[in-house]
């Protein structure tokens, strides 16, 4: 059995990607690279979580909003830059700015472990968000532009998974090093990683072409000024006793985000953010998903990691084994929901894994009390994981389908802040909301008591319980959070031209036209052309996908006789026009009843024309034409 070989054209010369000839000859050696230094980054979010604990007794904090700025610095200048980066990798070079980004945040990170108050801390941290924003939309671009588009949704779901995994293993690995080397650690072992990742980007990323951009300068002010704002009233409210003042700071952020979108709107240069990018549905929601996401994950590890070692008395290392079964399950079903994308609807696994995550996070609240046993805590944290592995890969894939290759930097831009917005927006939220509840909960401390003796990691046993409680009450504020990400996934679209399992059989696929301009043209909504083949056709073998070359099989003339309607099949092309040789059909008393194209002429060669052999010999055509060879 053989199958017409639809749309090849053997010497045709066709632009059929943008970038196709700038991408290298293995796009997954240039992939490995960057997801190196990407991993590293999205570990830093998190990591810091387990080490929250050791670095207040460290540094002698007694102010839960003053640690927490240790994670929320880092997000916020993470988020910030993130809109101007992918514009910047569009001008300077995606592979320029990612090495750029990763050698800013190695040597922050140096910093970080070197310093001796928490305020040298946190500005360090505000080093490396730089560094981070810098570098992660340009993984996106690149990832667009050097894979095809047939194997770029394995590409997407492989990168997804990645910022899944490495927001669980954070904590994991902070546990480890905490436990056994010192809160410094967590930043230390940047370096050396950071070191190998400069090299294999120097060696295995492509150049890409560059545009030349102008910048937004306006955007950058507004977006930020806004964000810091926001992020700043939330998380002092709470130790401030929420005076009128930081809701008027609360109120003027968002006023600056309200102008940033409307000199998005109005700007007719070149905005920071095109608005028209929104336009697609699917990657309006999936922004959506994942700020839901980010602000989850982030949320999350706060009071989880303040129960496992103050409540239950783990140590760092143990409380951070606590959370493996959860980056275990999420990694282990990671290659298998990566192929499930490119093959179902995304809705129903977006909204199987939101729901997953929220039912996760009420069971973990409700068991979050001073006498839970450990595996108990481990059942819902697993639930929790696989519901993970359902958002993060699909998401990607569904947010990047239908981006056009000149908004490839913008939508990674886009895609990136949206996700630290969330992220920051959680950490601030989080430590708003876990303040008050222990402030409800718990008693109020002496006057007169030293540092020393509010050391968190000390909490007396007779206060496990009001903590444990407040702990408690603060994780439902993530699961509240997901059911916004149930929501997004139910306007989920799929994507434009996605076929799905059972849509038609081989003979009826439809792909993309390749258009034919002829002699006569005629620019109707749709026209056939018939092309004869005058040397040879060709075939693929089912069995071995070999081209057979075959000479034509000549046919006699027919002879010219009138239709007779009762007796004669009419045939058709598949949109409707005859194929015989006639330029009309005429009925039994010689009428003519014409036909909307005259297809062929009989005194100049028939074009040629892609057909298969049916079992009748009758020649049958497809969708495609193509000039005759």
């Amino acid at each position: 059995m053989t199958r017409n070989l639809a749309g090849y054209v053997p010497d045709a010369d066709l632009d059929l990607e943008a970038d196709a000839g700038d991408a290298p000859a293995n796009p997954w050696h240039a992939l490995w690279a960057m997801l190196v230094g990407f991993f590293m980054i999205l570990v830093d979010s998190t990591i810091v979580a387990v080490a929250n604990p050791s670095i207040m007794d460290a540094l002698e904090i007694t102010d839960y909003d003053t640690v927490i700025w240790v994670t929320s610095a880092y997000l916020l200048a993470y988020a910030v830059p993130l809109l101007l980066a992918g514009r910047l990798g569009d001008r300077f070079g995606p592979k320029n700015l990612y090495i750029a980004g990763l050698a800013i945040f190695t040597a922050s990170s140096l910093w970080c472990g070197l310093a001796g108050t928490i305020d040298m801390l946190i500005a360090a941290r505000v080093a490396q968000g730089l560094g981070a924003a810098l570098l992660t939309p340009q993984t996106l671009s690149t990832i667009t532009r050097i894979f095809p588009p047939a194997r770029r949704g394995v590409a997407m779901s492989l990168w997804g998974a990645t910022a899944g995994v490495a927001t669980l293993v954070g904590p994991l690995a902070g546990g480890v090093l905490v436990g056994r080397l010192g809160w410094e650690w967590i930043f230390f072992v940047n370096v050396p990683i950071g070191v190998i990742g400069l090299g294999l980007a120097v060696w295995l990323i492509p150049t890409l072409p560059t545009t030349n951009h102008r910048f937004d300068v306006v955007g950058v002010v507004l977006s930020g000024i806004g964000m810091f704002l926001v992020v700043f009233g939330l998380q002092e409210g709470q130790g401030h006793h929420w005076q009128a003042w930081i809701w008027a700071v609360i109120v003027a952020g968002i006023g600056f985000f309200t102008a940033f979108v409307y000199w998005q709107s109005i700007n007719r240069g070149e905005p920071l953010i095109p608005l028209e990018i929104f336009s697609d549905r699917d990657f309006s929601l999936s922004n959506l998903g994942v700020a839901v996401i980010g602000f989850v994950v982030t949320a999350m590890m706060l009071p989880l990691m303040f129960y496992a070692q103050v409540v239950c008395g783990l140590s760092p290392t143990r409380s951070a084994l606590l959370i493996a079964p959860m980056a275990i399950a999420s990694g282990v079903l990671a290659p298998f929901v990566g192929r499930l994308v490119d093959k179902a609807h995304p809705r129903p696994i977006l909204g199987f894994g939101f729901s997953a995550v929220a039912i996760a996070l009420t069971w973990l609240s409700i068991d979050m009390t001073p006498t839970t046993p450990i595996w108990r805590l481990v059942l819902p944290l697993t639930v929790m994981g696989v519901g993970m592995a359902f958002i993060w890969a699909p998401l990607a894939a569904t947010a990047t389908r239908n981006l056009p290759p000149h908004l490839a930097g913008a939508g990674a831009g886009v895609y990136n802040a949206t996700r630290q917005v969330g992220s920051v927006l959680g950490s601030a939220g989080i430590a708003a909301f876990m303040a008050s509840r222990i402030s409800a909960e718990m008693p109020a401390a002496p006057s007169d008591a030293s540092p020393g003796d509010l050391a968190v990691l000390k909490l007396p046993s007779f206060l496990h319980e009001p903590f444990a409680a407040a702990l408690s009450q603060s994780m439902l504020l993530p699961a509240f959070a997901a059911l916004f990400g149930i929501v997004a996934a139910l306007f989920v679209l799929g994507g434009l031209g996605t076929r799905f399992a059972g849509a038609g059989s081989d003979d009826d696929e439809i792909t993309d036209e390749i258009p034919v301009y002829e002699a006569g043209y005629d620019d109707d909504d749709y026209v056939e052309y018939l092309v004869e083949q005058p040397h040879q056709v060709h075939e693929i073998d089912d069995e071995t996908d070999v081209i057979v070359w075959q000479p034509p099989v000549e046919e006699p003339e027919p002879e010219p006789r009138k239709f007779d309607p009762l007796v004669d099949p009419i045939r058709f092309t598949h949109n409707g026009f005859h194929v015989d040789g006639e330029s009309s059909y005429q009925a039994l008393d010689g009428v003519t009843l014409g036909s909307r194209h005259r297809l062929t002429d009989e005194s100049e060669p028939r074009p040629a024309r892609h057909y298969r052999e049916e079992h009748d010999e009758v020649e049958t055509y497809g969708r495609h034409s193509r000039p005759g060879d």
